[in-house]
């Protein structure tokens, strides 16, 4: 079963620390939802937003760091 989406109407993003200064590749992640990570594409805030148990989003982040794909 899946569970309900979050309201995100008052979410406040905060913009990854990562981000291309000059507006490239940018990704915002959504604080305040226990156990989830809303995600969403800093260049279209008004697009899809994806959600993330909060385990998941720190495992990808992880492998993507320890890959060398960030800055």
């Amino acid at each position: 079963m899946l569970a309900a989406r979050p309201d995100l109407t008052n979410a406040v993003w905060r913009k990854s620390s990562r981000s291309n200064p000059s507006g490239g590749d940018c990704v915002e992640v959504a604080e305040g939802f226990p156990g989830l990570a809303p995600v969403r594409d800093s260049k279209n805030p008004r697009g899809p937003v994806l959600v993330f148990p909060v385990g998941a989003w720190a495992a990808f982040v992880a492998e993507v760091k320890s890959a060398g794909h960030c800055g």
